[in-house]
């Protein structure tokens, strides 16, 4: 069945289309819900939640953007709330000590495993603002629209997260470094 019909018998709230479509996406979907979340069950449960939103609301997209980047979407947005409705209180920051850092990466120097590991044990608004940036293309006014906060505490919160990831994976290097002399 194409994408296109697929949406459609949802639309009717067809029960197999709905299974199809979330047999298709779920493992997408999952492992943005596992970006945003504090641990595996909270995961499954903005998963379940995401679909919920995606069977009543799949009338209302028009086919404008790819569906999969909508669904991540609705993912995100769903994690998010949940974040929100659970934290509250972002930090309150001064702008004009927000310094740009940088954490360069040599593919060499780290895995993808450990890199992943480091960015989950982030405190978590720092993980927020991070993923949403870095990993998801999100401007800092997206961010600050997103999550109710200022553009400013987006930008210090990055800040934060990769000075964080920078020393975790400098102090990682000098182990590995001094155990391989």
């Amino acid at each position: 069945m194409s994408l296109e019909q697929l949406i459609k018998n949802c639309i009717k709230q067809d029960a197999k289309a709905q299974s199809q479509l979330y047999k298709q996406y779920a493992s997408k979907l999952f492992s943005v819900c596992l970006k945003y979340s504090n641990n595996y069950a909270e995961a499954e449960d903005n998963l379940h939640d995401a679909f919920i939103t995606v069977f009543n609301k799949i009338d209302q997209y028009k086919n404008k953007g790819s569906f999969e980047g909508w669904l991540k979407r609705i993912a995100i947005n769903t994690a998010l709330q949940r974040y929100r409705e659970n934290v509250g209180v972002f930090d309150i920051v001064n702008e004009d000590n927000i310094k740009d850092v940088s954490v360069d990466i040599n593919d060499d120097d780290v895995s993808l495993e450990f890199l992943l590991k480091i960015i989950q044990e982030l405190p978590d608004r720092y993980r927020l603002i991070f993923n949403l940036y870095v990993l998801d293309g999100y401007s800092h006014v997206e961010i600050s629209e997103l999550i109710n906060i200022s553009v400013g505490t987006s930008k210090s919160n990055l800040a934060r997260a990769r000075l964080i990831l920078k020393d975790k994976i400098e102090n990682y290097k000098a182990n590995s470094n001094s155990q391989s002399l």
